[in-house]
């Protein structure tokens, strides 16, 4: 049996444990430290852009957070994207609110601002004026920013980026994660930087960064003795995670080049085989880290479908994995409202997620593109 060749690995740069063990030496094993100050700040410089980062334990804490922090409680709605992972709804939930689902778009895979305003509309005159919109990023693509924006302060409703999949992504010069009132950050181990797990809410003023820091270490009022006032949660990144996020920080930039060139690499491959796309930029205003490259199959055009191909990538011990399964189709949301056509659906139908980590050898892709080539040969 050939060895695995993963969706996306880890990939330490070798430095980050000499910031791990400077915290151990220093005894900073705790949710405050160099390290987590650091780690913030280089983020900060990263986005260019006058944010504020608080570091947290999960993408999901961070997105759980921004919710809190705009008041989202029980009888509330909050639109977001259908096509995405399920951990950009679950903290809905989470604040006992409504999640509202709304369809792709096909240039970007990402929420359709077209949707998004039919859904606004219907849900304004059913009496239900959404209290904030999640936007997500789609395996690094940047969504139509411009539009969604343009809907959002139309109908004067907050926007909440998950740019958990985006860390280095940008719409015409602008960093995914910075367009809205607050963004969301993940080193889960399978994205671009890792800390192994972690995530970080993007701020736009230190008051914002000041609360959230506050309300991620339990919501301590500031008295000698242990006095709470409000609801806190124990979210905040420990100083040892951070230390592996300042050693990622070194190679933020080669790992998204290396994924781009990854993206170039199924470019190549399937440039002479009709029936498949592979997930592009629409235009020059979007740059894409390709955290994950993917692809249509069409079956009547290729003669064989994605399944076919994930199926002998898995022959071979090689990973793939379908493309997300819209929340509005898992058992677990099928009541809650949904707006737009098929297109979500479609994707999740004909497409496929393809190794993409920036750790793949020379011998890896030849092993894949020889697997393709047999497929669709």
């Amino acid at each position: 049996m050939n060895d695995k060749i993963w969706l996306s690995l880890p990939h330490l740069s070798g430095n980050e444990l000499s910031f791990v063990e400077t915290a151990f030496q220093n005894n900073w094993v705790t949710s405050i430290g160099a390290n987590i100050d650091v780690f913030e700040q280089q983020l900060e410089s990263f986005l260019n852009a006058e944010v504020k980062i608080c570091l947290l334990n999960s993408a999901t804490s961070s997105l759980h957070l921004a919710l809190v922090m705009l008041g989202v409680s029980q009888g509330d709605e909050v639109l977001t994207s259908t096509f995405s992972f399920v951990a950009s709804a679950n903290p809905i939930v989470y604040c006992s609110a409504t999640p509202v689902f709304i369809d792709s778009e096909n240039e970007t895979w990402n929420m359709c601002p077209i949707a998004l305003e039919e859904a606004i509309q219907d849900r304004i005159a059913k009496g239900k004026k959404p209290k904030a919109i999640i936007v997500v990023h789609l395996y690094g693509m940047p969504a139509k920013m411009d539009e969604i924006i343009e809907v959002a302060n139309k109908y004067d409703i907050a926007v909440i980026e998950d740019a958990a999949e985006a860390l280095g992504s940008n719409y015409k010069g602008q960093k995914c994660g910075t367009f809205g009132r607050f963004g969301i950050l993940s080193f889960n181990g399978n994205k671009i930087i890792t800390t192994s797990g972690g995530g970080a809410l993007v701020c736009h003023s230190p008051e914002d960064k000041e609360k959230a820091v506050f309300l991620s270490t339990q919501a301590r009022d500031h008295a000698p003795h242990y006095q709470h006032s409000q609801i806190g949660y124990n979210y905040r990144m420990s100083n040892i995670v951070a230390g592996i996020g300042r050693g990622q920080m070194e190679v933020l930039k080669d790992r998204v080049q290396a994924r781009r060139k990854m993206h170039d690499f199924y470019v190549d491959i399937f440039k002479n085989i009709e029936g498949i796309t592979v997930f592009s930029e629409p235009s020059d205003f979007f740059y894409s880290n390709h955290w994950l490259s993917a692809i249509v199959v069409d079956g009547k055009i290729s003669g064989k479908t994605c399944e076919d191909l994930r199926m002998a990538f898995a022959e071979d011990n090689i990973e793939s994995r379908p493309l997300w399964k819209p929340m509005h189709l898992q058992p677990v949301f099928a009541d809650k409202p949904y707006y737009g056509g098929n297109v979500a659906e479609q994707l999740f139908n004909n497409g496929l997620c393809l190794p993409s980590g920036s750790n793949l050898s020379d011998g890896d892709r030849r092993r894949i593109a020889e697997v393709v080539l047999r497929v669709f040969g």
